[in-house]
């Protein structure tokens, strides 16, 4: 059977129209294999008068081409245009690509032109407008089949827990590091002032071991695969400034801990994957050496060391490109042979962890990996694991068509990446329980999974919270303005009573949505239990464990676990089509299917909202538990997640 692409032109007002593939499933409405013959048919109010439709399709960076649409047929009130679109020919030896269409009505003198509002819906307008995203990706292009179930769960590892074993309780304290046994109420180093300089090398004291011990706790989560944030040795309590790839910080424990943890998470079904820091290094680095900690090599000392040219000099050894000119951070070249080698050749470093037993990577700063290297990465990556290693990007924006440093990006087009983190549905989310902006939701919602091959919507990073952003529950209870304090204000800065019982509220419908719509939910350490923080390094903050038995924190707690009960139970989340059925200004309602399973799910910010049951249908809400045969009432500020369960 083609894939089917259906335009329908409103027969009265011409201004609302909607495009439908299929019926309903917008998966496969602008990402097709390349091979696939596309149908495309465009159904036209008889009385506009349109000679001929036409598609006008550009490839992008290449060539526009006009293709008239043939005559299929008419009821007397809508006439039928068809076309079969080769995506074999569009692509040609690339073997994928990027294009974007438009359809042209023709009336004579008069043309209208389809204006597309979120790669799903459009309206008519007499000028051209913007067009549809068509992205064509390789043949065989697959995803890993067992990355996307259960719940990802992101650990900072300094901050997580410190581990009662005595394998913890041994790991040294580096003689130039601080270490705060205020694991309570210490507050992490901060600079007075954004951006400048700080040493980050106060310490916690969390570490790999801390992760194995609290698997349990992770095990009823619904937690499947583990994310930790950079584990290589490095300076900074943080790890982004990276010393030597192939050793495991000391203080973290060391590769036996990593080891360990490997073997203890995937007893339990979880999965480990590393944080992957490759646009740079730290300066005191093997690589980079200014600090001399290394010995006397290192490209900043020497201009015969090996790795003197992986590296952007501009004036040795004081001038050199650092990311965002953060001068402790020295940019690679990896348009360098031997550097690029280092990461993606045979028993480089991404071999070296998955062959440990990892089960994939998260790219840190994905815009700034040249594409020769990101293909290398997934070659190697793939090769070593069976096609199991799952490789998630770091961009901020929809990733089909994304632009960094003025050239396209072709993350998605079957040579680069799985996944990405999903931050256009993170700020839709918290417009959504902000402000009850339904339609943003709507739209987000809409035109990534339009955008996305459906391989690659059913395993996107669904963050609502990170160790870049704010803690989610401070970014919902807060006021206006708050963030706009001085560091040191914000530092002890916590939500009042008041706000708190708001972030809560608001927070349960956000987690909510990231659990049940497609892609993995990405649970920030702490966020389940009501961790509170601003700006970096406050949403950095040590796990409560000695609060997790408070009321407030357990009440979520339980929230949050039972979200991860459906996520391992339920079909419907594991790759499961996904519908929109409708939404308003503020309530926006979806299904969930696969197989016998279908699951609805309602939220609402506005005025209470009925859904009415079909006779003979049975609804249970998995969260309360109540059964519904007749009317559900969604009130304001709540969620229903329904399952149909037919008697």
């Amino acid at each position: 059977m083609l894939p089917k692409l259906f335009l329908q032109i409103d027969k009265t007002a011409h201004i609302s129209i909607r495009r439908f593939i299929d019926a309903r499933d917008v998966s496969h409405m602008g990402a097709f294999e390349c091979g696939e013959i596309i149908d495309l048919e465009v159904s036209v109010p008889r009385r506009m008068g349109t000679t001929t439709p036409v598609l006008r399709i550009h490839r992008d960076g290449g060539w526009d081409s006009d293709i008239p649409m043939d005559f299929k047929g008419s009821d007397n009130i809508n006439d039928m245009y068809c076309l079969a679109l080769d995506t074999a020919s569009l692509c040609g030896e690339a073997g994928c690509g990027l294009f974007y269409y438009e359809i042209m009505l023709v009336r004579g003198d008069h043309t209208l032109y389809t204006d597309m509002q979120n790669n799903c819906d459009f309206t008519l307008s007499e000028r051209e407008g913007n067009r549809f995203r068509l992205l064509v990706y390789e043949r065989g292009f697959k995803t890993p089949e067992n990355f996307g179930r259960g719940v990802m769960y992101q650990i900072f590892p300094d901050r997580f827990y410190r581990g009662e074993s005595q394998e913890a309780k041994n790991i040294p304290v580096r003689a130039d590091a601080i270490l705060n046994t205020d694991w309570e109420n210490g507050i992490p180093q901060f600079a007075k002032t954004v951006g400048e300089p700080l040493e980050n090398n106060m310490f916690f004291g969390g570490n790999l071991y801390g992760v194995c011990e609290k698997l349990d706790y992770l095990c009823s989560l619904g937690v499947s695969v583990i994310y930790l944030c950079p584990i290589f040795e490095a300076y900074s309590n943080h790890k982004y400034d990276t010393g030597n790839y192939f050793k495991v910080d000391d203080m973290f424990g060391g590769e036996a801990a990593l080891r360990v943890l490997i073997d203890k998470a995937r007893e339990k079904g979880i999965s480990v994957i590393l944080d992957g820091v490759f646009n740079h290094t730290g300066d005191d680095s093997l690589y980079f050496n200014r600090r001399g900690r290394y010995g006397e090599g290192g490209a900043y000392n020497d201009r015969n060391s090996p790795y003197y040219n992986w590296y952007h000099f501009k004036n040795h050894p004081c001038e050199y490109e650092a990311w965002w000119g953060i001068e402790i951070l020295p940019r690679l070249n990896q348009s360098n042979e031997a550097c690029r080698a280092y990461f993606t050749g045979e028993g480089g470093v991404i071999q070296r962890y998955i062959d440990m037993g990892i089960g994939g990577w998260r790219l840190d700063v994905a815009d700034e990996l040249c594409d020769e290297f990101l293909d290398e990465l997934r070659v190697r990556a793939k090769s070593a694991s069976g096609g199991q290693a799952v490789i998630i990007g770091e961009v901020w924006e929809n990733a089909a068509e994304k632009t960094a440093y003025g050239k396209r990006r072709r993350y998605l087009q079957g040579r680069q990446l799985d996944s990405v983190m999903n931050y256009p549905l993170r700020s839709a989310i918290i417009d959504f329980c902000l402000w009850g902006d339904a339609e943003a939701l709507y739209n987000t919602l809409v035109e990534i999974y339009s955008s996305y091959p459906r391989q690659v919507s059913d395993k996107l990073m669904n963050i609502i919270g990170t160790h870049d952003t704010e803690r989610i529950l401070t970014v919902l209870g807060r006021d206006m303005g708050d963030e706009d304090r001085s560091m040191s204000e914000l530092s002890v800065s916590r939500l009042s009573p008041e706000q708190r019982v708001r972030g809560v509220k608001l927070l349960k419908i956000a987690a909510a949505l990231q659990y049940t719509v497609y892609g993995i939910p990405s649970l920030y350490y702490g966020d389940e239990v009501g961790l509170e923080g601003y700006r970096d390094p406050f949403c950095r903050m040590p796990f409560p464990w000695h609060e997790t038995e408070t009321a407030e924190r357990a009440e979520l707690l339980d929230y949050y676990k039972a979200l991860g009960h459906i996520r391992q139970t339920e079909a419907a989340f594991d790759g499961g089509d996904f519908h929109i059925l409708g939404h308003s200004e503020a309530a926006l309602c979806f299904i969930r299917e696969k197989g016998d399973s279908k699951i609805i799910v309602v939220v609402n910010r506005g005025d209470g909202q009925g859904l009415s049951i079909p006779d003979g249908d049975v609804y249970v809400d998995l969260i309360s538990g109540e059964e519904y045969t007749d009317t559900v009432h969604i009130p304001t500020d709540t969620v229903k997640i329904l399952k149909d369960v037919k008697k």
